[in-house]
């Protein structure tokens, strides 16, 4: 592998800027368990605030986000309504079982995104059956290729999902993501939600951590299932902080990174033998198939491209803010010779 390898794995390799590693080591911080420490508690009220919330919940992770919120509004027994390929199923490794006791209902999603209609024939009120107990959607949607929800359709399955009396999460890893691709603020992206689990890991470049937000007593509720899942960081602060700078001033650039991928994405689809769906590059994904994924990966490594398979044919790419101006156009000259060493072999 060449020393200076481009990092197309995924958007959560990227490092603390300087000034999150500054903020980090000037943090103000207390023990949060005891809900002492000033920096948690304002990047908790800063988040909700960006996301219409009454408040929020500092986690170290996504998929914590996601298991507690589940936890706190769905009875164990009960059913988890998913769009096919959601994260909160194929990559939470059956949290929502083993944490929470619920089993998934899956609906079609057609590039990611559900129709309301089938969420709602998915919704079961039956003695014969496990009852529907919260409704799921991912907002941008990974394994779809980080396509985004429009705003009238999350609308829509929420309202789906209210008149049944159930409430409606949003795993929203990529939510700023998203709002950047429809040009609105996170709080639109939102707000037709009951909860929402927004990772500050990904596209801002935060070295860790997610925030939960909802209203004051579904964060309270939260709370205890944060603890009981080993949550409960104390002077957490410090991570907080590089998460405060991360809010502040790297969710306004996250357009240059979905203008790359739509750069890297037309460049692939260029290349002999391998196929690109462009119009399922809405943001900073980019999902390419090809044959033998698996030993292209490792192709791909030595000629100086780190990306990650997700299948026996497909390879995923991902732009993310530590990428230099013309490492797109350095990673296409590099996949393209690679492609050519492969196919020119006896």
């Amino acid at each position: 592998m060449l020393a200076t390898a481009i990092d197309l794995r995924s958007d959560t390799v990227t490092r603390p800027t300087a000034a999150m590693r500054r903020a980090m080591h000037d943090a103000e911080v207390g023990d949060d368990v005891y809900a002492e420490d000033p920096s948690v508690a304002r990047l908790e009220a800063l988040v909700a605030e960006r996301a219409g919330f009454e408040a929020g919940l500092f986690v170290p992770s996504g998929t914590m986000g996601n298991q507690v919120a589940l936890a706190v509004h769905a009875q164990r027994g009960s059913e988890a309504i998913v769009p096919e390929r959601a994260h909160v199923y194929e990559y939470e490794l059956g949290a929502m079982a083993v944490i929470s006791g619920l089993v998934p209902r899956f609906v079609r999603a057609p590039r990611g995104v559900p129709r309301p209609e089938d969420v709602a024939a998915a919704v079961t009120d039956s003695v014969h059956v496990a009852p529907s107990g919260v409704v799921v959607l991912e907002n941008t949607h990974n394994r779809a290729g980080g396509t985004v929800v429009p705003l009238d359709v999350s609308l829509a399955i929420a309202e789906v999902a209210h008149a049944a009396g159930l409430p409606c999460h949003l795993d929203g890893a990529r939510a700023w993501n998203a709002a950047a691709a429809l040009g609105v603020p996170l709080a639109e992206v939102c707000a037709p939600f009951d909860s929402v689990s927004l990772c500050l890991s990904k596209g801002l470049g935060a070295p860790v951590g997610s925030v939960l937000v909802g209203s004051a007593s579904f964060v309270r509720a939260a709370h205890r299932y944060r603890k009981l899942l080993g949550g409960g960081m104390r002077q957490a602060g410090v991570l907080a902080a590089a998460g405060l700078v991360a809010v502040e001033t790297m969710s306004e650039r996250l357009g240059e990174d979905h203008e790359r991928a739509r750069l890297l994405a037309e460049g692939l689809a260029r290349l002999p033998g391998v196929s690109v769906d462009l119009e399922s590059v809405q943001t900073n994904m980019v999902y390419a198939t090809l044959s033998d994924a698996a030993a292209k990966v490792e192709q791909l490594k030595h000629a100086g491209v780190l990306v990650n398979a997700v299948g026996p044919s497909s390879l995923r790419f991902v732009t993310h803010a530590d990428l230099a101006e013309g490492d797109v156009e350095l990673a296409l000259e590099r996949v393209a010779k690679a492609l050519e060493s492969v196919a020119a072999a006896p």
